[in-house]
């Protein structure tokens, strides 16, 4: 299994709704799930979808089980496998924050999200996982889940004042690059 090059803003794979999993058991789910793992973890990232390393199925892992030198004031959130999820809001209530993404490196922008959310799928051993989470966590899922609907947090931007460079938004950070 290796690192796999991450797909950019522009690349029509990254627009496509993806398929559902349907075999759980396949030795190819196994090798995406390793790549996915892989890659995540040479990037920094804070989680990744399979549509970004060109898979268009819906599986997505997310995980800050270390602080996260892309998002070092975040909250943990535990490392996860997330297959054929589906999410919930709960309540109406939404919140800004900034977010990044290995497919827009080196951008951030203020994205409006559910402040609390209830999630399902499958892990890795297509056991059931359902959780109610908030904040941090409930926006990296959204974030995550978004990619396999063909959406990227720039298209989700409510005023693009707030999209730009890292250099240029926080100059007085040393923001590792997305």
């Amino acid at each position: 299994m290796s690192v796999r090059p991450v797909l950019r803003m522009g690349d029509p794979l990254l627009l496509r709704v993806s398929e559902p999993v349907e075999e759980l058991d396949a030795p190819q789910l196994r090798e995406l799930l390793v790549d996915l793992h892989d890659t995540m973890a040479a990037l920094n990232g804070a989680g990744l979808a399979a549509p970004q390393i060109g898979v268009s199925l819906r599986v997505v892992i997310f995980g800050t089980g270390a602080p996260n030198p892309r998002y070092p004031d975040a909250e943990l959130v535990p490392p996860t496998v997330l297959i054929n999820p589906q999410l919930e809001p709960v309540g109406g209530e939404t919140e800004q924050g900034w977010e990044g993404c290995l497919s827009v490196p080196g951008m951030r922008g203020l994205v409006p999200r559910y402040r609390q959310l209830h999630y399902r799928g499958l892990d890795e051993q297509s056991r059931v996982i359902d959780r109610r989470v908030d904040g941090f966590h409930a926006r990296v899922v959204q974030h995550e889940v978004d990619h396999l609907d063909g959406i990227l947090y720039p298209m989700r931007i409510l005023d693009m004042r707030y999209f730009g460079f890292n250099e240029e938004l926080f100059p007085d950070q040393q923001l590792q690059d997305d």
